[in-house]
């Protein structure tokens, strides 16, 4: 796959989610998929293998009341990675959460084989999330 072909599958991934099309994404990830989520709180660390990446998806919809809505700002494809710039609006208790996030794409074989979830400000997202 090529750079626009990669910048593609990123975008449809977006539109799967935002959608909460699982059955799109869990085609977008290899079984063996990674996510990490950096920070302390509830919802951190690594999501090791499709199903669990699609729980912590779950997870955030559930935590959230359904409120969970990225907006794609940017992406753009390297030479390994493709980096997708977002803005993330939820709401939990009556409290929102609205900040940026970068998140880090591996393609390999027109799938998604690992994520790094970078946050604007891991301090407040994991305290929204726990």
């Amino acid at each position: 796959m090529g750079a626009q072909e990669d910048v593609a599958l990123v975008r449809s991934g977006y539109e799967a989610f935002n959608a909460g099309d699982m059955d799109t994404l869990r085609e977008l990830f290899t079984e063996d998929a990674v996510w990490h989520v950096g920070g302390s709180g509830g919802l951190s660390g690594d999501k090791q293998g499709r199903d669990a990446i699609l729980t912590y998806f779950g997870e955030l919809g559930s935590r959230s009341n359904g409120s969970i809505k990225v907006n794609l700002e940017d992406v753009a494809a390297g030479d390994r990675y493709v980096f997708g710039v977002q803005s993330n609006h939820a709401e939990r208790d009556g409290k929102p959460l609205d900040q940026r996030s970068v998140l880090v794409f591996t393609l390999a074989g027109e799938k998604v084989t690992e994520v790094f979830e970078l946050q604007e400000d891991t301090e407040k997202a994991s305290a929204f999330w726990s």
